[in-house]
């Protein structure tokens, strides 16, 4: 598809969707088990009296909604926004977590020099900072999001991509998700592995200690959890292409939707 001119059609069906993104509860039987039907009320009674709206209170909401969407089956915890206006969500029942100590990003496929990165390496390499507006294919959007993170250009360059190498791979340690850039889309200037988001750390729940993010996408294609990058020789469909949306995912350009560019 010409993502300068993508073919109209109607959005596909929203599954219970991520990394993003990845912000709403996995919903497929069988996964987690479910929060006690108590808590469930009470977090819904929170939210409708905005008790997030206090500082404090937000982080310590953020933190909960995260920690029982992961053991949510029914997907409910996904239908409330935390603090920040995000949606929690993963493809997976549960995600393991990486620290300073634990986490490597791998950099190899069609590349001279394969690579593994450890959240000291990243953080000592020269850091981007943006802020813009993160829009999700489901409609919502969190206007002036600051991200920090080292350019996805960078990483590559060190590398040593080969002639041969016409996209990049994205793999995430939820043992799941995938994402796939053209190598023309991945080395533009606005394309980060991210290690910050929201002027903090990325936090476990919102795809740390490292996730993609691909500014003029939609969020989807910034993959929480991001664990490994592979140069590959075309485009390989990503967890969500793969039921039914668009592996260009321009903001307002793709999906049948017509929402605000994010650039």
């Amino acid at each position: 598809m010409n993502p300068e001119h993508p073919e109209p059609r109607e959005a596909p069906p929203e599954p219970p969707n991520p990394a993003a993104p990845t912000d709403r509860a996995d919903t497929s039987e069988g996964r987690g088990a479910p929060i006690g039907r108590r808590v469930l009320l009470g977090t819904l009674g929170l939210g409708a009296l905005g008790v997030v709206s206090a500082p404090v209170l937000q982080r310590g909401m953020e933190a909960f909604l995260g920690e029982a969407a992961e053991k949510d089956p029914t997907g409910l915890t996904g239908l409330l926004p935390n603090g920040g206006g995000f949606r929690y969500y993963s493809v997976t029942s549960s995600v393991p977590r990486r620290t300073a100590k634990n986490y490597r990003l791998t950099v190899d496929g069609l590349v001279d020099k394969p690579g593994s990165y450890t959240l000291a390496d990243l953080r000592a390499l020269p850091q981007t900072r943006m802020v813009k507006d993160v829009q999700c294919v489901t409609g919502w959007r969190v206007p002036d999001t600051p991200f920090e993170g080292v350019r996805l250009s960078v990483l590559l360059d060190a590398a040593g991509v080969r002639s041969s190498a016409g996209a990049v791979r994205f793999t995430c340690f939820d043992g799941a998700y995938s994402e796939s850039l053209t190598l023309e889309q991945a080395r533009r200037a606005d394309v980060l592995v991210a290690l910050r988001m929201q002027d903090k750390d990325l936090s476990h729940n919102h795809g740390g200690p490292v996730r993609l993010y691909v500014a003029p996408m939609y969020f989807y294609k910034s993959a929480k959890w991001l664990s490994g990058i592979e140069l590959t020789e075309e485009v390989e469909p990503g967890y969500w292409e793969e039921r039914g949306y668009d592996i260009d995912a321009w903001v307002g350009r793709s999906n049948g939707r017509d929402d605000e560019p994010t650039t």
